[in-house]
């Protein structure tokens, strides 16, 4: 195992830390010769992170690059632990892997969400199916990555779900409402007809763009920047799950759209009603 990888993945039956063959910039974005994170400083806040993971083989080098990056982290390698350290203490984070030994990570998460608990949830699953992920997002995951993971994309997912609460060039203004739906930035809470939805802090901060921007076109780069706070990896499938719930959480049909439309090849529109 070497520590100037920049990839997590799974070779020969065993989950290893590893960097493709050839990838370029991939030392130079986070990590160094000496494993030591380079060039970004923008996790340096004291944030607490409880990392969930059972593989010593990803949990170690995970926990060592987010403690460069400035973040106070915690390990546990199972469900009921994890439970217990929430319970008890307070997390900015929690970087949670399905596959937990003794209580799946799901239900880690569904048991979060009925205690009240609104800590946001980076979900890592070796489960790559389609599935996996909806029930993921349904059980109140905020995000995920799905194993092998290039580290950088994954710090990169961790600072965006940190700085959600007031992303770059939003303000605690007044309540923004469009189509029947009223957002209240400052209490991060919406309501649609008068009755509150219940939405993870991805939803809100997806749906406050869309609302913000009513009646004109967002294009997916555009909501990847603001709402995740980077461009495109490989897709943009985290943002159609998202809209997909979103959807669902609002009553609306993809087919006959009364609030969010699909402009294909461009983004999303959130109609005026």
């Amino acid at each position: 195992m070497t520590r100037s990888a920049s990839v997590v993945g799974e070779q020969s039956g065993r989950r290893t830390l590893n960097r493709p063959p050839g990838e370029p910039g991939a030392d130079s974005e986070h990590i160094g010769v000496s494993g030591a994170v380079m060039n970004d400083q923008s996790g340096r806040h004291g944030h607490q992170i409880l990392l969930a993971e059972d593989d010593p083989a990803i949990s170690d080098p995970l926990a060592r690059a987010l403690r460069r990056e400035g973040y106070e982290v915690e390990v546990t390698g199972a469900g009921e632990p994890a439970l217990a350290i929430l319970s008890g203490g307070s997390f900015d984070l929690v970087v949670l892997d399905l596959g937990l030994p003794d209580v799946d990570g799901l239900e880690v998460c569904r048991r979060l969400r009925v205690d009240g608990n609104r800590v946001p949830v980076l979900v890592l699953t070796a489960r790559a199916d389609e599935v996996d992920t909806v029930v993921g997002l349904d059980a109140g995951a905020d995000d995920y990555v799905t194993k092998p993971f290039r580290l950088a994309e994954l710090l990169a997912r961790v600072r965006a779900l940190l700085r959600r609460g007031k992303p770059e060039g939003w303000s605690d203004g007044p309540a923004e409402e469009g189509a029947g739906v009223r957002i209240d930035a400052e209490s991060r809470r919406a309501w649609l007809a008068g009755e509150e939805l219940h939405l993870t802090a991805k939803e809100f901060d997806l749906l406050r763009v869309l609302v913000r921007e009513t009646g004109r076109v967002v294009t997916r780069d555009q909501l990847m920047r603001e709402v995740w706070e980077t461009t495109w990896w490989s897709s943009t499938k985290t943002l159609d799950m998202h809209i997909s719930w979103l959807r669902r959480k609002l009553g609306d049909d993809a087919s006959d759209p009364k609030f969010i439309t699909t402009v294909r090849g461009v983004g999303f529109r959130f109609e005026r009603g």
